[in-house]
């Protein structure tokens, strides 16, 4: 009789991790975990329950999370993104708590409560790959979410070659609707920079007249 294989599944999996971890715990053990702790109970887990997500394993900085459908994961990258940047507003930049995320659709591995192999993998190597803040999706996200989410736009980074992963991997960032938004609201702020090119160009006419009334006898 054989022995079966290892139970395999396609998955959507989530991989985060908190940018500048060791050098927030060295200036502040207490405080940031105190508010690592307050964004997880919070907004982190809250978000990932909204979208079914489960979250698998969790470390000092990051997290494992396994999604059924690839939409509810890339919403749910989004939404942590999104409201992480609204809590970092009123803090000093050197104690913002972001974090990485990347997501890959593809075959892992089961046992028990845990889930291994390529599609893990690949995942933790696309969070490295994302900003600050950011989120990182493989080809396959990509096709998977297609244009069926509001409010979200796909960069295309091209092939990317990641340690450990013979393959390149083609990555795309995605872009949340409020990055796009900043541009108008930077443009409101142009009046002043306006009024003074108009100055400039009022003195330049005069200076022909100031030349001619010197050379007229």
């Amino acid at each position: 009789m054989e022995v079966p294989g290892p139970e395999r599944r396609l998955a959507a999996v989530l991989a985060a991790d908190m940018v500048g971890y060791s050098r927030l715990m060295e200036v502040d053990e207490t405080g940031t975990l105190a508010r690592l702790k307050t964004h997880r109970l919070e907004l982190i887990d809250p978000a990932i329950a909204k979208n079914r997500g489960r979250i698998i394993k969790t470390t000092g900085d990051g997290m494992l999370v396994e999604f059924h459908s690839v939409a509810d994961a890339v919403l749910c990258a989004a939404e942590i993104q999104h409201r992480m940047a609204r809590r970092n507003s009123d803090v000093a930049p050197a104690r913002w708590i972001q974090f990485r995320i990347g997501i890959n659709l593809g075959d892992v591995i089961v046992e028990e409560d845990d889930i291994f192999g390529d599609g893990v993998n690949v995942a933790a190597r696309l969070q490295m790959l994302a900003e600050p803040g950011g989120i990182c999706v493989s080809g396959a996200v990509r096709d998977q979410v297609g244009e069926r989410l509001d409010k979200i736009a796909f960069e295309d980074l091209g092939e990317q070659s990641v340690k450990n992963i013979a393959r390149p991997i083609r990555v795309f960032s995605v872009r949340l609707e409020a990055d796009a938004s900043a541009a108008p609201a930077a443009s409101r702020r142009m009046p002043l920079p306006r009024r003074r090119a108009g100055r400039t160009k009022r003195r330049r006419r005069q200076a022909p007249r100031s030349r001619r009334s010197q050379c007229s006898p």
